[in-house]
């Protein structure tokens, strides 16, 4: 309905604008021949064989007197008359000729001009094309043509231009109506695209691009918007299976050492102490890694839905924090900041920051870490065994976990949500080895050295 309203409306647009422009153009033509062929009737009228106006007078006053009235010299369509400003009777031949106020003027010698071309009327209503020009003083003759035949003409050809413009305005409808289906083709694919994927949630449908023109950018936008969509369905359907599998393991011990903890109650048959407190410290530790595997989840979920509103805040005072709450857990932390102002969110960026660090420490024997904050550069390097080449391009990816690592405690997400809280800074993180042994991960945010608004500090401080 949509398609054909907009179709019916650019055909009715195009007929119109041709209509309008075919209309005015046979308006116009129409005038010019009118006004043409009434200015070929007045130098008709004007330049009749014999007409001599010094001899007008007697010619006229002659021909008034003889019955009937000679018709070799202006036909018998036409006529002559004199008219006298004296109040005489006026003297004709042919048909008598209604005279007009402008008509006595022309006699009376106070028309501006010496002759006056108008149209009249006989005394039986015929309608004339009158010519009054003064030939003596207080005297003018009139003379005149029957309209008849050129009002006939002037119909064929309104006839003629209105036929023209009729077939002008169809022809018109019939192009618009090609034009409107040729023009609206990229639009109507886009349609039908847009309509398979609401009804067959299928993202990968794409729209061919043709040419540079406003279609073929809206189309080149829909394909990137579907390809977007289809990203994040994918990114989040990989996220939901992740999840699920790294789920499934402290769930199954959770749920063993349960069910070992009640059969145990059930029977009578009580544990050995010593083992249950070895059961009961391993059920704490996995509802401790469910409850950072779910933290990491929302903070995932969060970044991908719900971008908090970035402020302008101190880098290195986020950084100092996160440092402070590494060293609570036994690690070396050595830094060396500079200042650095940049505008992000301030949960992530000292989420992002903290994972980095205690990542570091993690791999640290002796739990050495040190941070450097130099033009908006941070470094965090530690001083453990390093990564393999070939792990590198992975480790910024959910749940991926290096073989070496897995024994370590975590959910695999730590990188991933460094990567996450770079990215949506407007910042570039990576990872490398360090000469002389460890790793170090290089973050690049945009900033300044000095803070811009002058809103209180204590807004600016991450919470904690």
């Amino acid at each position: 309905m949509i398609r054909n309203s907009l179709r019916a409306r650019l055909t009715l647009l195009i007929t119109f604008a041709v209509a309008l422009a075919v209309a005015i153009s046979a308006g116009a033509c129409f005038l010019i021949i009118r006004h043409q062929t009434y200015e070929q009737a007045d130098r008709q009228l004007g330049s009749q064989p014999g007409k001599d106006p010094g001899n007008d007078l007697v010619w006229i006053r002659e021909s008034c007197r003889a019955t009937p009235a000679p018709k070799d010299h202006y036909g018998p369509p036409h006529s002559t008359q004199l008219i006298f400003a004296n109040g005489t009777p006026p003297c004709y031949v042919g048909p008598a000729l209604v005279v007009t106020p402008e008509d006595m003027a022309v006699a009376k010698g106070e028309w501006p001009e010496s002759r006056h071309f108008h149209n009249g009327v006989t005394a039986d209503g015929t309608e004339m094309r009158v010519l009054t020009q003064q030939i003596a003083p207080g005297v003018a003759v009139m003379d005149a043509a029957p309209l008849r035949e050129l009002r006939n003409t002037l119909k064929v050809v309104a006839l003629l231009l209105g036929g023209v413009a009729l077939f002008g305005v169809l022809l018109a409808a019939w192009v618009g109506l090609l034009i409107a289906r040729a023009a609206l083709r990229p639009v109507v694919r886009l349609t039908k695209a847009a309509e398979h994927i609401a009804e067959t949630e299928d993202l990968n449908t794409r729209i061919p691009v043709q040419g540079n023109d406003e279609i073929a950018r809206l189309s080149s936008s829909f394909n990137a918007m579907t390809a977007a969509l289809a990203g994040s369905r994918e990114r989040q359907q990989q996220l939901v299976a992740d999840a699920g599998h790294e789920l499934r393991t402290p769930l199954t011990t959770l749920r063993t050492n349960i069910d070992l903890l009640l059969r145990s109650e059930q029977t009578g048959r009580q544990l050995d102490p010593g083992a249950k407190e070895r059961l009961l410290v391993n059920v704490k530790a996995q509802f401790a890694e469910l409850s950072t595997l779910v933290g990491d989840l929302l903070q995932l979920a969060r970044g991908d839905t719900d971008h908090e509103p970035h402020v302008e805040l101190a880098l290195h005072d986020v950084v100092t924090a996160a440092a402070e709450r590494v060293r609570l857990r036994g690690a070396d932390v050595r830094t060396d900041l500079d200042p650095w102002y940049v505008v992000g969110s301030p949960a992530s960026l000292e989420r992002a920051v903290l994972n980095l660090i205690d990542n570091a420490r993690k791999f640290s024997p002796e739990g050495q870490v040190e941070v450097s904050l130099k033009d908006g550069r941070l470094t965090v390097r530690d001083h453990g065994p390093g990564i393999p080449e070939e792990e590198l391009p992975h480790v910024f990816e959910r749940f991926w976990r290096s073989p070496s690592a897995r024994g370590l405690p975590g959910s695999g997400l730590g990188l991933a949500i460094v990567a996450q809280a770079v990215s949506e800074t407007g910042g570039k993180v990576r990872l490398s080895n360090a000469p002389g042994g460890g790793a170090i991960a290089t973050i690049d945010l945009p900033g300044t050295l000095t803070r811009h608004s002058q809103s209180d500090k204590s807004s600016q401080r991450p919470e904690s």
